[in-house]
Formats: structure tokens, C-alpha cells, sequence
């Protein structure tokens, strides 16, 4: 099977590289096909596990002229460019920009380069990756299907997400929020199937033993409250700010923050402004084991997701899941899919997105009441390691590639 990826390995995609080695234990045979470079200058454990072999196409198709050339002389002797190329003329037409045309460029090279025992072309995301793999699905005649995800559903127009849908053998998604979207936008509900990430709680150290004693009011103990996630506009980290210098003064308390700083300098600023950034630590992006130990020293997890101007916005961000499974507490935001994950007052605390000062309240009673604390975290533990484990997810997935599931757990993977 050809998988088709916009990057790879990508820090923040540790649910991708989750599923593709689920996928190879499985024993599926897998090539890579990733539209970019990495840019991060770590990786985690996973992909090292990860056997298939990775191929970087032209992210630029000026990058090497000479091998798009190359790939267009044999993709267009294939029995399916043709039917491919009206496709992709009918989309240009109503998306006439440089992308479409890298991605037409992308498939000609993915079709001609595909070795030829592959059976089956799978995409991650459901905008630029899907596309690419579409059409050179179409160029080789054969069976197409794609995973979505997030902003590549919200920021997606609906004929291209409905083209795409009736062209693919199904679609998988992680949110019902998103089945939802999907389904009444394609009119093809049939096609499009619920695939929680879940977690592979084999790979994941046990919670930590805590002290939930501490409810800030010493200040040689600050509470550690930490969130993990880019620094972009849906992850509300602008609101997040807000919040935390609403905290009454007599609360001690720092902030942890883990993740690429695509807004970094902003958010400092903001903080420097609000007279708190010498309670912030802004760790950057981090290798999985560091992220592990960060849950083991919070007291409190907050994620303060909301929806952008443009639609994009969080499924049910895997750092949430994560973060329940380790006994840690944890507030986010009713935004998209995440009520699927926390019930409110019940596994966690849920938010009104884009209103720091419910959140600043919520945060506050949380930190204030370590008792309190203490139940939500060891429900949510519960919660997330008995309903969201990987192995349900990709016991689906086999079956949506009319593959047999694994009749057995596989050694050291803890069932679901």
C-alpha cells in the first residue's frame, strides 16, 4: 500500500506514525510517500519502529524539473492519466492556483514511481495529501481512501471534500463531529467511517503517583499547569494568556508550554504585556519521552482550543488523551470533537471557547481544589484507558482494507 503523507516524520503527528506501525504489525506492506522534508530536529522512538521505506516527492516542481519530466513521460502512457488529467482540469477550473497544479505535478511522479505490487493508495489528510493521491490512484487504476482529520476538513471547500469522497472507497475520521461534516457534505454517509486515534497504552509509561495536596496557596510550591500543542491560532493560546493572569493574586502557580513556536514570539509579547512571562517556560518542541515526563510533573493540563476565522479548528487532539492517561486533570474547550473525549464536571472540565474569563475561573476552582482535582484526573484516567484505547481503532482500520484484524493482542500492547 502506498501512503501517501504531507510530512514526514512529523513531531506533532505521533498519532500518524502510531497507526502506520499498528498497520505493519498488522502486516501490511507499506511505502511512504511524503510531500515534504521533516523540519523538526527531533523524532520519536515510534518512527524508528516504522519499517517502510520513505520517498520524498518534489515538494516544488521547479525543485527537479528533470524528474517531473521523466515521471510525466511514463504516467502518460498509464491507462488512467487521462480519465486523471480531466479530474484534475475540472478542479483547476474552480481552484485556479499554483497548489492545484503542484499537486497534478505530485501525482504524475507518485503514478510513475510506484513500484508495481502496490494494490492500494491511502492518504493522510484529507486537502493537499488526498489530492495527490487521487489522482495518481485514478493514472494506476487502483482503489483509493484517505484519513481526515482537522483543517484539512474545516479549511477544505465542500465540492472538493465531496469529489473526493465519491472517488475514494471510504474515508476515516476521528471525530463524529467530523462523520458528521463529512457525511452531509458528500451526501455518501456510507463512505465515511468514525476511527478514533486512540492511544497504545503499551508505549506509555503508568500514571505517575501524585500529591494533590498542593492548592497553590504556598509560594515555594507554584502548582504547575502545562499545555502541549503548536503555538498556532486554533490551539487558543492568545486566550489561554488571558486566563492565566485573571488567576487571583494569592494562587501561585507557573506555566509550562511544549510545542513548535509558529506564534512564539507573538505569544511572548502578549505575555510580556500582561506582566506574566516571568511565570511562563516556553520548552519548544519536544521528543516523546520529555512530553511523558512533563504530564508527571503538572498539577493541571489546559488546552484552550476554539474555531478560526477560516474554520480550521482540533478533532480530538491526542495531546488531551495523552495527558488523562498519565492521572493528570484537565481542562479544554466544547470545541468540534472534544466533548466526545471530556465530560464536563465528570472526566474533565470543558470551557466555552474564546472566553478567557470562563476559562480563568474554571482554571482557578481547578487548582484550588486538589480534592476535586484528584477525582476528575483518576475518572478521566479511566475514562481514556477503558473507551480509547489504539488497538479498537485499527482493528476498524483492517477492516475498512478488508484485512483481518490481529486475532490476538500484539506482545506488550495493552488491549483496549
Amino acid at each position: 500500500m502506498a501512503v501517501v503523507l504531507k510530512g514526514y516524520p512529523r513531531l506533532s503527528e505521533t498519532f500518524v506514525a502510531q497507526e502506520l506501525s499498528g498497520l505493519e504489525q498488522a502486516g501490511l506492506s507499506l511505502a511512504l510517500y511524503s510531500l515534504r522534508h521533516p523540519t523538526d530536529d527531533k523524532r520519536h522512538p515510534i518512527h524508528d519502529r516504522i519499517q517502510a521505506p520513505v520517498s520524498y516527492l518534489p515538494e516544488y516542481l521547479h525543485d527537479d524539473p528533470g524528474r517531473v519530466r521523466r515521471a510525466w513521460a511514463r504516467a502518460r502512457r498509464l491507462p488512467g492519466y487521462r480519465a486523471a488529467r480531466r479530474r484534475w482540469l475540472a478542479d483547476l477550473r474552480r481552484d485556479r492556483s499554483r497548489n492545484r497544479v503542484r499537486r497534478f505535478g505530485q501525482a504524475v511522479v507518485l503514478a510513475a514511481e510506484m513500484p508495481a505490487e502496490i494494490d492500494h493508495v491511502y492518504a493522510h489528510f484529507l486537502h493537499t495529501p488526498a489530492s495527490v493521491g487521487r489522482y495518481a490512484a485514478l493514472m494506476r487504476g487502483l482503489p483509493f481512501s484517505a484519513s481526515a482529520h482537522a483543517k484539512d476538513i474545516w479549511t477544505s471547500p465542500d465540492w472538493d471534500i465531496a469529489e473526493k469522497i465519491h472517488d475514494a472507497r471510504w474515508i476515516a475520521t476521528c471525530t463524529a463531529a467530523n462523520r458528521d461534516h463529512l457525511a452531509a457534505v458528500s451526501g455518501a454517509a456510507d463512505k465515511v467511517a468514525l476511527v478514533y486515534h486512540g492511544l497504545d497504552f503499551g508505549d506509555l509509561p503508568p500514571p505517575p503517583s501524585r500529591d494533590y495536596t498542593n492548592d497553590g496557596r504556598d509560594p515555594a510550591r507554584p502548582l504547575t499547569i502545562l499545555s502541549v500543542g503548536r503555538l498556532v491560532a486554533k490551539k487558543g493560546y492568545d486566550d489561554l494568556l488571558q486566563a492565566l493572569a485573571a488567576l487571583p493574586e494569592g494562587l501561585h502557580w507557573r506555566f509550562e508550554h511544549i510545542g513548535r513556536r509558529d506564534l512564539g514570539e507573538t505569544l511572548a509579547a502578549q505575555a510580556n504585556t500582561l506582566g506574566i512571562a516571568d511565570r511562563i517556560t516556553w520548552h519548544g518542541a519536544q521528543a516523546r519521552d520529555e512530553v511523558m515526563a512533563a504530564y508527571g510533573r503538572a498539577d493541571l493540563f489546559v488546552l484552550a482550543s476554539k474555531i478560526t476565522a477560516d474554520g480550521d479548528r482540533d478533532g480530538i487532539p491526542n495531546v488531551l488523551m495523552e495527558a488523562m492517561s498519565q492521572g493528570l486533570a484537565c481542562v479544554a474547550t466544547d470545541v468540534s470533537g472534544i466533548p466526545e473525549l471530556i465530560d464536563d464536571g465528570v472526566t474533565g472540565w470543558l470551557a466555552p471557547s474564546a472566553d478567557p474569563g470562563a476559562l480563568s475561573g474554571i482554571i482557578g476552582r481547578a487548582l484550588t481544589n486538589p480534592t476535586v482535582r484528584t477525582q476528575i484526573a483518576d475518572a478521566g484516567t479511566r475514562h481514556v484507558r477503558g473507551n480509547f484505547g489504539f488497538q479498537t481503532g485499527l482493528t476498524k482500520l483492517l477492516r475498512l482494507f478488508d484485512r483481518a484484524p490481529p486475532s490476538a493482542e500484539a506482545p506488550g500492547r495493552a488491549a483496549a
